[in-house]
């Protein structure tokens, strides 16, 4: 049976995400909680994975319950941030790690995701488990974190999401909320890089694509993909299913174009 195996989020634009059981998908389309917080720099470029390789380095981990991010260093040293109340310090720990004058921001309607004007990222964990494969000594923890999807779907086949891009792909629902395929997400360098160190996986985009190319789905149509660097749903919720919750055990089906 289909249903929704995890919900993701990653409160701090750029650094690793917390599982959660349960969130409200807000009224601009995106998921609770999810890239709530970013860093900017004085010139108004969002820190993250693209910009810099650093952000491998620090292991966060975030608790929505009090808004506190906790930082550790690859030394070991810890450092607790109450993002909402302690911004100031969190600015200026942040700004001396990345050796730039950085600015907190938060936004807690949509939150800082790359493409805006869309919805959740959704990925099955078929997919990961294939992707995988694909790489030695990669697991499907570490495809997870470098794929850094919203929503992970069991009990469906390996690329599942391919079905729901087009113009004639059908929509899908996640505990009665519509869900409506946008376009698949093209990778950029981040999923080549290991998640704890940062570490470059030699031919990772190369090796990538030929596997892409011969695994891709009958059920999907390759002339709606830009190219093969691609895997993970990006989604849209329509505005009457916004404001709606969330919950992991979901049901999942698919529904027709209307």
């Amino acid at each position: 049976m289909a249903e929704l195996d995890r919900i993701r989020v990653f409160p701090v634009k750029g650094f690793d995400g917390i599982d959660v059981r349960a969130a409200d998908v807000l009224a601009g389309g995106t998921i609770e909680g999810d890239r709530e917080f970013a860093f900017f720099d004085a010139d108004g470029t969002v820190l993250n994975g693209k910009r810099s390789a650093l952000v491998h380095e620090l292991d966060v981990d975030f608790d929505p319950s009090t808004g506190t991010l906790t930082v550790e260093t690859p030394h070991g040293e810890t450092e607790q941030f109450d993002l909402s109340r302690d911004a100031a310090r969190a600015e200026a720990w942040f700004g001396d790690y990345f050796d730039a004058d950085l600015s907190l921001r938060s936004d807690e309607d949509r939150g800082f995701v790359d493409r805006r004007e869309m919805g959740p990222s959704v990925v099955s964990t078929a997919t990961l488990e294939t992707i995988a494969t694909w790489f030695e000594e990669l697991t499907v923890d570490g495809a997870r974190r470098r794929l850094r999807a919203n929503l992970e779907i069991s009990g469906v086949p390996a690329f599942w999401e391919d079905r729901f891009v087009g113009d004639d792909a059908p929509a899908f629902e996640i505990g009665g909320v519509r869900f409506e395929g946008v376009t698949s997400c093209g990778r950029c360098v981040v999923p080549g890089r290991d998640p704890d160190t940062g570490a470059v996986t030699p031919n990772f985009r190369e090796q990538f694509v030929e596997k892409r190319r011969e695994t891709f789905p009958e059920w999907a149509d390759p002339s709606d993909f830009e190219h093969f660097f691609t895997a993970m749903l990006i989604a849209e919720v329509p505005e009457r299913d916004r404001g709606r919750r969330l919950r992991v055990g979901d049901g999942v089906r698919i529904l027709d174009t209307a």
